[in-house]
Formats: structure tokens, sequence, C-alpha cells
């Protein structure tokens, strides 16, 4: 590694001067922002929705100072990167405290708790979901190939799927889809992301599985997933996706199970030795 010069280091630092003090000055909105949280008033919930898109803006200063390491010297800021995944995983944590973190649910479930954000519309939702998914995949495409934290990215992109999920309003989503509607676009982009996302999570969790931990949880993770499309589907009326889904649902389920009795087998086996 080609030593830094003084020149560089001090082109380092003017450069990322601006993101540390942004940064700073989000981490003290975050504890303020936390204080309200903690109030017994009509806001709190809203002071909450405030905190995960200030904390995707935190990431997105960790990541821009990684990003200029990278370009004056060379290097990945790994201290960097590790604080914008952290600012990213109290963002989907704040966000699954109002929303819910249940990947397959009936609607009535979580319903009252979106009516806590009822103010909070269609558009705005669908708004606070792609800036989510936007700094997953900058912090992802930051760490880079083969990076330690590749499987982490499962859980964290699983979690970001479930609360895409959850932020729909489903009891209005007929009206929200009429052509009239102002909210007609984003959310049958919102609709559209949602099911791209709960498909990904599923096979990205079954990937898990077979190339990392071996650990069945991880394969039936995955099967929720797709449980969770299946039901999204018929809540939709998507009668064709919905068998689609099924029919691999069955599959896995079918994988899983010869998986099991292979492993009970296998220590069965060890144990008489």
């Amino acid at each position: 590694m080609a030593k830094i010069t003084d020149q560089e280091r001090n082109n380092y630092k003017d450069r990322v001067k601006h993101y540390e003090l942004m940064a700073a000055s989000l981490l003290k909105t975050e504890k303020a922002l936390l204080a309200e949280t903690m109030k017994e008033t009509p806001e709190a919930v809203m002071h909450k929705l405030a905190l995960v898109d200030e904390m995707l803006n935190l990431s997105s200063s960790y990541i821009a100072i990684s990003g200029v390491s990278q370009a004056v010297f060379k290097i990945k800021n790994e201290e960097a990167l590790n604080e914008a995944r952290k600012s990213i995983y109290r963002a989907v944590i704040y966000l699954e405290e109002i929303v819910s973190n249940y990947i397959d649910a009936p609607f009535s479930e979580y319903e009252e708790r979106l009516s806590a954000i009822a103010s909070f519309d269609p558009n705005q939702r669908y708004g606070l979901i792609r800036k989510m998914g936007l700094a997953i995949d900058l912090l992802e495409n930051a760490y880079g190939d083969n990076s330690k934290w590749k499987w982490t990215f499962v859980e964290i992109e699983g979690r970001y799927a479930t609360t895409a999920k959850n932020i729909i309003d489903l009891r209005n989503i007929y009206t929200n889809m009429n052509f009239e509607s102002p909210y007609y676009e984003s959310t049958v982009y919102h609709l559209r992301l949602i099911k791209k996302l709960l498909a990904q999570s599923a096979d990205r969790y079954r990937e898990k599985y077979e190339l990392s931990t071996g650990q069945t949880l991880d394969f039936k993770i995955g099967i929720n997933f797709l449980i969770a499309l299946r039901r999204l589907h018929i809540i939709l009326s998507e009668s064709e996706d919905a068998e689609s889904v099924k029919k691999k649902m069955s599959i896995w389920t079918q994988k899983l199970d010869a998986d099991v009795k292979k492993q009970e087998e296998a220590k069965k086996k060890a144990m008489a030795l």
C-alpha cells in the first residue's frame, strides 16, 4: 500500500468535513426526536417516522465519507461504512416499531398501528420506502463484492421488505388504485416493489441456507416470505400469481422436509457410533 501524503490527508479532511458536520448534527437530531417519541402525545409516532428519515440521511453521510476515502486513498473507510450500516439498522427498527415486523400476518393484526400515521399519505410512504431501499443498495455497493457482511444484508433486505409491505394501507388499497386517485401511481409502484422485495427475500434466505448457514430457520423464513407474497396476491385477486407462488411454496416445503429428515438420520448415525 502506497504511503499517504500530507497533501492527500489534507485533501481528505477538507472533503469530508461537510459530511462529518452533517453526521454530528443528525446524531443530535436523533437524540432530540427520541425524546419526543417518549412523550405520550399524538405526534410521538410522527416523530418516530422523522427518525427513520433522518437515520437514512445519516447513513448517506457515512457512505459519502467512505466514498471520499475511496477517491483519495483508494481504500474504503470501514469505520464509516459500519456506522452507515448501524444507521440503516436503526432506521429499519424505528419503522418496525411503527408498522410491525410481521412477515406474514392478516392486515387486521397491524391495521391499528397504521391509523396512527394516517396523515402520512401513500405518496409519502412510498417515497420513504424508496429512500430506504436506495440507502441499502448504496451501502451494499460501497462494501463491494465478497464483503464479510454479505449475508447480513439478507436480514436487512428481508426486514426492509417486511416494513415496505406493512406500511401500505391495504384497507384502502382499491380506492388508492383508482385511476382518479392522487395516490394511484405511488400505490401501483409501491405494490410492484413489495412483490419484488418479498420474492427476492425468499430467494435470498434460501440462498443463505444453502450456501452459508445450513440452518433450517433461514429456509423457513424464506418460505414465510413466499406465504406473505401469496397472501398479497390473494388480496389483490391475482389468482394465477397466487397459484404460482403456492406451487413454489410446496416445492420448497418438500425440500425442507427432506433436508430435515436427512439431518435427523445423520444425527442418529453419529450417536450410534
